[in-house]
C-alpha cells in the first residue's frame, strides 16, 4: 500500500548518490521509489529538510492530500466520553446508546457499537490516559501485607525489632497508603484500615483483602465467604462490601500486589541507610515516602497517582462516618445470673430482668461493653477501668421494679434481720462489730439470714438464741448450721451441753497369780 512507503528512507539514500534503481534494489517498490522521488522533485524536499523529521511527517510532507478523509459518521464528545466511564455503572454499551440517541436527533450519522469502542480506544492512546474499561473509579480498594519488613533499632540495647508494612491501594487511580506495625493480628488489621480510609480521606463499597484468618474465616471454591464478625463490622461501619480475591489467584488484586512491590524500593530501600526507635518516628518516614511515591509522574499515562486522585477520584469517595470505628472483640453465650447481671472482667453488667437464666453476646470496645440477644442490642455500659474487679454497674431500668432496687449495704441487712428477731439483730450486729468496714461483713451476715431459705425464721431465730448463750462472742453461719441440722432448736430434742461422768469399778483385766502363788509351799 502507498501509506506504507518508507520516503525518508528514499530521500536518505538519494543523498548518498544511490539511483532510483538502485534504491528499489533494497527491497523497495520500483513505483514507490519512482513516487517520492517525484513528489520530493515537486515540492522541491531535499534529504536535509526532512533529516529531523519522523517517517510520519515526511510522508505527509510529501503526500499531503494521500490518504487524508473526513469520516461520514458524527464524532462523540471523547473527553465526554472518558469522563462519565468513570462514573458507576456507566458503560461504553450505554453511552454509545446516549450517542445513537443524540444523532438520531439531529439526523446525523452515527458510528457502529464495535467502531465506537476501537475509537474510544484509539483516543485514550492518543491522550495517554487509563482506559476506563477495566476499574471505576472509587469503587474498589485492594489491602494486603508486604512481604519484606522493615526493623526498629533500640539505640541502648541495640536491639531490633521486626515491623510489617499495611498496604492499600485504589486500582483506578493507583493512589497508595503504607501503614507500619508491629504485628498482624486482627487488631492491628482493623486498625490499619481505619488509618487507611482516614488517609483516602473516605471510604468505597468493596474491599478486597487476601484471604488472611484475621479477615476471611473460609472461603469455598463453591458457596459462600465467611468473614470474622470484627471485619464484617468494620466493613459495615464504612458502608463497604469484603470481597476477597479467589484463592491463589493473584491478579484478582493485581494493583496491590505491583503496590508492593514498589514499596520495597520507595519505602524499604529509601529507607534503608536511616534508623529508627520508635514506631511513631517509622510512621512519619514512611508517610513522608508514600506521599513522594504518589507525586512520582506515571511513566506511559499523564498525571501522577495524586493528580488523577485528586482531579478524577477524590469527588467519588464516600464520606466518612461521623464516628469513628471503634475495634471490638466478641464474647458468645455468657449466661445471664438470676441477679441479673452478665459477668466480663471480673466485673458485673446488668441486663435486662427479661433475660434472666438466657445467654447473650457481648461486644466489648475499649471504652464500652454491649449485651446482645438473638442480633438484638440490649443494653451497653461504660468499661469498668483496668485492674477494678468485683464492681456492678447497673441500670434501675434494666432490673424489676427499676429506681427501687438497691445494693445490699449494712441498713438493708439489718433491716432483714429485723424481721426475724431481736436475736438475729444481735447476731448480725455483732458481725458487723467485728470487722473494721461494714462491707467486710456483709457476706457473713448475708450467709446467716439466708439460713431462712432452708429453715424457718422461727428456726434461725431459735438457733440465734442458742448460740448468744454459747462463749461465742459472734456468732456466724459455722455455728447456727450446726445447731439447727442436729435440731438443737427444738426444746423437745434439745440435750444437756455437759452429761455427768459416773465412775464405775474396774474389772482386772487378764489373769494374775496371787501372792500365795509366790509366798510357796515347802515342797
Amino acid at each position: 500500500m502507498v501509506r506504507k512507503i518508507k520516503a525518508k528512507l528514499v530521500l536518505r539514500l538519494r543523498s548518498e548518490g544511490l539511483s532510483g534503481r538502485q534504491i528499489a534494489a533494497q527491497g523497495l517498490s520500483r513505483h514507490s521509489v519512482a513516487a517520492v522521488l517525484e513528489a520530493a522533485d515537486r515540492e522541491k524536499v531535499t534529504w536535509d529538510d526532512v533529516a529531523a523529521l519522523d517517517d510520519a511527517a515526511v510522508y505527509a510532507r510529501l503526500f499531503p492530500d494521500r490518504g487524508a478523509h473526513e469520516s461520514v459518521h458524527t464524532q462523540p464528545d471523547w473527553a465526554h466520553v472518558h469522563r462519565e466511564l468513570a462514573r458507576v455503572g456507566v458503560t461504553l454499551k450505554l453511552l454509545h446508546g446516549e450517542y445513537v440517541d443524540r444523532c438520531r436527533a439531529a439526523a446525523e450519522t452515527a458510528m457502529g457499537y464495535d467502531r465506537f469502542c476501537k475509537n474510544y480506544q484509539q483516543q485514550v492512546l492518543v491522550i495517554g490516559a487509563a482506559s476506563r474499561v477495566g476499574h471505576k473509579a472509587g469503587q474498589t480498594v485492594e489491602v494486603d501485607w508486604s512481604g519484606p519488613t522493615m526493623q526498629l533499632t533500640d539505640p541502648m540495647t541495640d536491639a531490633s525489632t521486626r515491623v510489617f508494612l499495611f498496604v492499600g491501594c485504589l486500582p483506578f487511580s493507583r493512589y497508595a497508603f503504607v501503614e507500619p506495625t508491629l504485628d498482624m493480628l486482627q487488631g492491628t488489621w482493623l486498625r490499619a484500615h481505619v488509618a487507611m480510609f482516614d488517609w483516602f480521606g473516605g471510604s468505597v463499597p468493596r474491599v478486597v483483602p487476601n484471604n488472611l484468618k484475621t479477615g476471611v474465616i473460609k472461603h469455598p471454591a463453591e458457596g459462600e465467604v465467611v468473614l470474622n464478625d470484627a471485619y464484617r463490622e468494620l466493613a459495615a461501619h464504612y458502608s463497604a462490601a469484603v470481597l476477597p480475591g479467589r484463592v491463589r489467584k493473584p491478579k484478582d488484586k493485581a494493583s496491590v500486589e505491583n503496590t508492593v512491590g514498589h514499596v520495597a524500593t520507595w519505602v524499604i530501600a529509601g529507607l534503608r541507610h536511616r534508623q529508627f526507635g520508635t514506631l511513631a518516628q517509622l510512621r512519619a518516614a514512611v508517610y513522608e515516602r508514600i506521599e513522594a511515591y504518589n507525586r512520582e509522574p506515571f511513566q506511559k499515562r499523564q498525571g501522577s497517582r495524586l493528580s488523577v486522585f485528586d482531579a478524577e477520584e477524590r469527588p467519588l469517595l464516600r464520606p466518612l462516618p461521623g464516628v469513628a470505628f471503634e475495634i471490638s472483640r466478641w464474647a458468645y453465650g455468657r449466661r445471664v445470673q438470676k441477679n441479673g447481671h452478665v459477668v466480663w472482667g471480673k466485673n458485673f453488667y446488668s441486663v435486662p430482668y427479661a433475660h434472666i437464666g438466657r445467654a447473650v453476646d457481648l461486644r466489648v470496645t475499649e471504652s464500652l461493653i454491649e449485651v446482645f440477644g438473638d442480633s438484638e442490642r440490649l443494653t451497653s455500659h461504660l468499661l469498668a477501668p483496668a485492674g477494678v474487679t468485683n464492681e456492678y454497674r447497673t441500670h434501675d431500668a434494666d432490673l424489676p421494679g427499676g429506681p427501687r432496687y438497691r445494693q445490699w449495704d449494712s441498713a438493708r441487712v439489718r433491716e432483714w434481720a429485723g424481721r426475724i428477731g431481736e436475736n438475729t439483730v444481735t447476731v448480725v450486729n455483732r458481725i458487723f462489730e467485728s470487722v473494721p468496714v461494714d462491707e467486710q461483713g456483709l457476706d457473713a451476715a448475708l450467709a446467716v439470714l439466708r439460713l431462712t431459705r432452708r429453715y424457718s425464721a422461727a428456726r434461725v431465730e431459735a438457733a440465734c438464741q442458742i448460740a448468744l448463750a454459747s462463749r461465742v462472742r459472734s456468732p456466724r453461719y459455722a455455728h447456727l448450721r450446726p445447731i439447727l441440722e442436729t435440731e438443737q432448736d427444738n426444746p423437745g430434742t434439745r440435750r444437756p451441753r455437759f452429761e455427768p461422768v459416773t465412775e464405775t469399778p474396774e474389772e482386772p483385766t487378764g489373769y494374775v497369780r496371787g501372792a500365795d502363788y509366790y509366798a510357796g509351799e515347802k515342797r
